[in-house]
């Protein structure tokens, strides 16, 4: 029986690729941030001068903007840091963190915004059109240039995603604002603006709840969106000289890096390094997993004779399975 490293023994790691670096989109997220803030101290001076609750509310928001943007620059900054000491992945899901901040503030702004909104629709203020949408129009241009920005960033990061959630839906919410000034200032109906408003909470909730679901989905280890873990351990253990795999995890360290590990154990007369060089690259031009930690074995007479007896048997080779063990040829999970 042997076990294989990546060069002779213990556990083998394929190529480790770490996606792009943490903190290549750092010019574009900084862009984003210093137009907003301008514009946000502007936007609080006018909303004052106007008496708007309107303009105010919307300053709150790209506060919001600022704060997630700040964060995520932090974020990466602390993701480039080596890993080293207790921290044996560095700090990478600290994006992962950040990308949840910026969910759980969308959804909890979305709450308050709906509730103000609300209000208006049953108590309309009075609001001052002509100031309004002059703003607003200027926030559309300031935001279409801050979510450009951020779209030349990396937004496969969950953590850029997380900042350019905040920046989009506060486009919309400057676009519904205009709509609304445009509607008050040539109509005179005060409830237009709380009906847009609503129509960005929606938008907000959206946006909130994939954030954060995705970013769960990394902290509870769950397989990546769209890797079916049954059928890729199928897929392993079809492979030539594989017996059986099993213990097999699959999950998400950060944003666009994958990992995997898995026990396999293989026919007594195959080279274990072999097979295992086999399945590494299997799995970097497949399901592009390069970060893979495999052990692997020669598989002892018995299990042979015991599958062969019995090929719905799980776990005989080990007293605490971790997950179904995947054979060749039909079984189940």
């Amino acid at each position: 029986m042997s076990t294989t490293h990546d060069q002779d023994h213990g556990s083998g790691h394929g190529g480790h690729a770490h996606g792009v670096a943490a903190d290549a989109d750092r010019r574009w997220l900084t862009l984003a941030l210093v137009m907003i803030a301008v514009f946000m101290c502007a936007e609080v001076v006018v909303g004052v001068v106007a008496n708007s609750l309107a303009l105010i509310s919307d300053a709150a928001h790209m506060l919001t903007d600022v704060a997630s943007i700040v964060l995520a620059l932090v974020a990466m900054r602390l993701a480039a840091r080596p890993a080293k000491g207790s921290y044996t992945y560095g700090l990478k899901r600290v994006e992962i963190l950040s990308a949840q901040a910026n969910g759980l503030t969308l959804l909890l702004l979305s709450v308050w915004l709906a509730y103000e909104a609300i209000h208006r629709l049953i108590s309309p203020p009075q609001v001052t059109g002509g100031l309004v949408l002059a703003t607003a129009l200027v926030g559309v241009a300031v935001n279409l240039v801050a979510t450009w920005a951020i779209s030349k960033a990396n937004r496969t990061s969950l953590n850029v995603q997380g900042a350019y959630q905040h920046i989009l839906t506060d486009l919309f919410g400057f676009v519904a604002t205009a709509i609304a000034g445009a509607v008050v200032l040539f109509t005179g109906f005060a409830r237009a603006d709380a009906i847009a408003s609503l129509l960005v909470v929606a938008l907000m909730l959206k946006a909130g709840y994939g954030l954060v679901r995705d970013s769960g989905r990394i902290f509870l280890e769950a397989a990546p969106t769209g890797t079916d873990p049954d059928a890729l351990g199928d897929l392993l253990a079809a492979q030539n000289g594989v017996v059986e795999l099993h213990d097999l995890h699959i999950w998400t360290i950060t944003s666009g890096q994958s990992a995997l590990s898995a026990h396999v154990l293989v026919e007594p007369g195959e080279d274990c390094h072999a097979v295992r060089r086999d399945l590494e690259q299997l799995l970097a031009t497949g399901p592009g997993i390069t970060h893979t930690t495999l052990q692997v074995d020669h598989a002892p007479e018995q299990l042979l004779t015991l599958h062969s007896a019995e090929p719905d048997a799980d776990g005989a080779h080990c007293d605490d399975a971790h997950g179904p063990g995947h054979r060749p040829g039909p079984h189940e999970h």
